[in-house]
């Protein structure tokens, strides 16, 4: 069975589920319309739950194909196919930030069938879009936390800066501070930048690209100083010599970076990351969290996958759903700090 993409179809309505005694049919629906609606109740029923999964899974990513979420979509549904023995698909639902994708998945059935694989952007839209039409704390169950992608600090080479001090004092010495190019308002590698500057007096002019490779060209090309993409972005352009790698913003140091230092080390508290995870609408049954928690933590062993998380310098994360569950509360809280400090707004 094969791994595909479906087309967009509309947010589902959520549905109130009820025993089948409490069913009450009127007259006229009998026959198959009354074996109709007594199945679905079925399906819907505690008992079904001990047997998911009995018909396809739907991943939304809330992004457009081709991208780490995606990907990782993609890899965690071929998981499910092989291990649960039923279809799964991806479909990209992008837009407003990951809003939109995010939106369907808040208002379909709470029965496992409809699942989220999305990034950071989750935590960060609570603070930085006034209106969505879901709450992230109250509207998805957090499931896995499925990897995270380090951000490197990276300069153009003809700047001459050969660490994070250097940096900061270079910042200062200039009317209009450096000029930094984020991957898009509201991104990580915008609020990184953010960060520093609250905490390291960085002096910058934010200039925000659409998206991480606008950014990574404009880097390339000397019409920006300094930039914080993702490892699996930077990392390339540093081994080649277009760029110069100073930090990496996480607490724990790059695998594919180990001779970068940790902006921690220098600020203490400083970490930001750009990761990855699996949520459901809230109120699917704890069996069924349990299964697709199971089967995604196992994904996560499996070849395939640990050979792209490695070569694209992210790092697996898996752990309880209790302890992502912390995380995600945490997360929302940074980056609500960071926004308000900032005055961040999204990309009009």
């Amino acid at each position: 069975m094969r791994l595909r993409s479906t087309a967009p179809r509309g947010a589902s309505a959520p549905q109130e589920t009820l025993p089948p005694s409490a069913i009450r049919l009127p007259p006229w629906r009998t026959g198959f319309g009354a074996a109709l609606s007594i199945g679905l109740a079925l399906a819907a029923s505690p008992g079904a739950a001990q047997d998911y999964p009995v018909r396809p899974i739907r991943i939304v990513v809330p992004f457009v194909p081709g991208g780490a979420t995606d990907i990782l979509a993609r890899l965690l549904a071929q998981r499910f196919i092989e291990n649960f023995k039923q279809p799964a698909t991806v479909e990209n639902r992008a837009g407003a930030g990951g809003t939109i994708g995010a939106e369907i998945v808040a208002k379909s059935p709470a029965d496992g069938y409809t699942l989220l694989m999305t990034s950071a952007s989750l935590s960060v839209n609570v603070s930085l879009y006034p209106k969505t039409g879901y709450d992230a704390r109250r509207d998805f169950v957090p499931i896995v936390h499925v990897a995270s992608s380090p951000i490197v600090l990276v300069v153009h080479p003809s700047v001459p800066a050969r660490s994070v001090k250097e940096l900061v004092a270079l910042s200062k010495q200039r009317k209009e501070g450096l000029n930094f190019g984020s991957n898009g308002a509201g991104t990580t590698s915008h609020l990184a930048g953010e960060m520093l500057t609250q905490m390291a007096g960085l002096k910058i002019t934010q200039i925000h690209y659409k998206g991480a490779g606008a950014s990574t060209v404009a880097l390339v090309s000397g019409e920006t100083d300094m930039a914080l993409p993702a490892v699996t972005s930077g990392r390339p352009h540093i081994v080649a010599g277009r760029m110069r790698g100073l930090a990496i913003t996480t607490k724990r140091k790059s695998s594919v970076l180990p001779d970068l230092p940790t902006l921690d080390s220098m600020y203490p508290g400083f970490d930001i990351d750009n990761w990855f995870a699996m949520f459901a609408p809230t109120g699917v049954p704890p069996i069924v969290v349990t299964k697709i928690h199971a089967e995604a933590v196992k994904g996560l062993q499996h070849q395939d996958m640990k050979a792209w998380i490695t070569r694209e310098g992210a790092e697996p994360a898996g752990g309880s759903t209790t302890e992502f569950a912390a995380f995600f509360r945490s997360e929302i809280d940074k980056f609500a700090k960071i926004i308000k400090a900032s005055g961040a707004k999204p990309d009009s």
